[in-house]
């Protein structure tokens, strides 16, 4: 039975079914993690199937991390920002929709849809209970033997337990940005010092931190961008712009060439001020250690040949995209793609390498089933670190997922998503909308996105985009 380094077979005895009560586990609740725009949207999708459900929200309010850009507008007219399913239990419930055409603010997404429809979910949607863990009952990762009739064991910050029949994990990345340093490690001393992430409020609730600085702003993405064109409103504001690249050309996009004026028209604006002298451009700055020092807080870069650079301000900036938190399924069967960090099937098909958020297709349940059956990261957390992501495309995510839970598996594979050849960013109406309350950019995760109000009607000086 054992040799010369120990036992050379084991057996794992299957380990006994513990009883999911209250009659098996087609009556505990599918519990959806977070009550952002997706989480809702199958919350929605549940409530019309007629499924037990529960919606776990670690912040305080539906659409928590939303109301940290509450600031900023919206690249997606509200036709395409509304859950078919939502829509249909908020109008029976006497809610009327909002201008379809119209691009709303994170705040207004909120105050005008999310919290009236979480109003109407009532107590099924629990505010300020933060998931920590998620495994079996009674299973560890490795256990196999009758894992699939034990309920999910669901774990808070509070210390309660909860069972569920299945996991629609909508919890996001907002709160797990990427980290400032190059090559995807921190910086040295990155923990030390104070750096706000993407799309701060430079012109309202922290233009007191931003007035009259020197502000290092890092990362070549439309958010960046939006932070840059806004900085340069502010006077007196000395602005520095770091990227890896040799070039900011990618940023600066298609111009008056592209096929989304707003989107254009950020580029453009950008690469004027960048001509002009008024924001500094550090091509290949490579982030490697932030120190701070008596006039402010030295920044190196260090390129991969071990060249540095180094400026010293006064503020940090990042806008280097986020990624997901897989953390809290750790003792879950998931199989994740090396790269992105979605599930291996999605992934070639979201890859930023060979998509943009208006090329993804649509897709379900199939692309996004683990070998852990029952459980499902949707939204912006199914895409890992692919910026491609749109609300349109996370509500037909849901509503394959909530079909298949409830067996009908013919609606489930039926996945088609409508948008316009360009995405969800009609340019006509970017062009309107932009004379009233400026253009439109955007952020990590398909929320496309202006600070309000960037310029009064007329003026010019603000920017666009796309997928973010």
């Amino acid at each position: 039975m054992s040799g010369c380094c120990g036992p050379t077979t084991a057996e794992l005895e299957p380990a006994a079914v513990p009883d999911a009560s209250g009659g098996g586990l087609e009556q505990l609740p599918v519990v959806v993690i977070g009550a952002g725009p997706v989480g809702l949207a199958a919350a929605a999708h549940l409530a019309e199937r007629g499924l037990n459900f529960l919606v776990l929200e670690g912040g305080n309010q539906a659409g928590a991390s939303v109301a940290q850009w509450g600031h900023v507008r919206v690249f997606s007219p509200w036709k395409y920002n509304i859950d078919p399913a939502a829509r249909r239990l908020l109008e029976a419930d006497g809610w009327h929709a909002p201008d379809p055409d119209w691009l709303p603010t994170g705040a207004e997404l909120i105050g005008d849809y999310l919290a009236p429809l979480a109003k109407l979910l009532g107590p099924a949607v629990r505010l300020g209970v933060k998931v920590t863990a998620i495994s079996r009952l009674g299973y560890d990762r490795v256990r196999t033997n009758g894992r699939d009739r034990v309920p999910f064991l669901i774990r808070t910050g509070s210390g309660e337990e909860l069972r569920a029949r299945a996991i629609i994990d909508a919890s996001g990345t907002y709160t797990s940005p990427n980290v400032l340093g190059a090559s995807g490690l921190p910086a040295y001393g990155e923990a030390e010092v104070f750096i706000d992430h993407a799309l701060p409020d430079v012109l309202g609730a922290d233009r007191d931190r931003y007035a009259g600085k020197h502000t290092l702003v890092v990362g070549a993405g439309h958010s960046a961008a939006t932070t840059l064109l806004a900085l340069a409103q502010l006077e007196g504001a000395q602005i520095t712009w770091a990227i890896r690249a040799g070039s900011a050309d990618r940023t600066y996009g298609g111009g008056t060439a592209d096929a989304l004026p707003a989107r254009g028209a950020l580029g453009t604006r950008l690469r004027a001020h960048v001509e002009s002298g008024r924001i500094t451009l550090l091509n290949g700055f490579f982030t490697h250690r932030l120190t701070p020092t008596g006039q402010g807080v030295e920044v190196v870069s260090r390129d991969p040949s071990g060249a540095e650079q180094a400026v010293t301000v006064d503020q940090v900036i990042s806008a280097t995209g986020y990624r997901p938190d897989h953390s809290i399924a750790a003792e879950l069967r998931l199989d994740v793609d090396p790269i992105l960090g979605s599930t291996r099937a999605l992934a070639p098909l979201i890859d930023p390498n060979q998509h943009s958020c208006g090329t993804v297709p649509a897709h379900g349940v199939d692309e996004l089933s683990h070998p852990e059956p029952g459980y499902y990261a949707v939204g912006v957390k199914s895409y890992g670190r692919a910026p491609t992501f749109l609300m349109a495309t996370g509500y037909e995510q849901v509503r394959s997922v909530v079909a298949a839970l409830a067996g009908d598996w013919e609606a489930a594979r039926d996945v088609q998503l409508d948008l316009p050849e360009t995405g969800v960013c009609s340019s006509s109406l970017a062009e309107a909308q932009e004379q009233r309350v400026g253009l439109a950019t955007g952020i990590g995760g398909g929320l496309l996105t202006a600070p309000l109000p960037l310029v009064t009607v007329g003026a010019t000086d603000s920017g666009g985009s796309c997928c973010g």
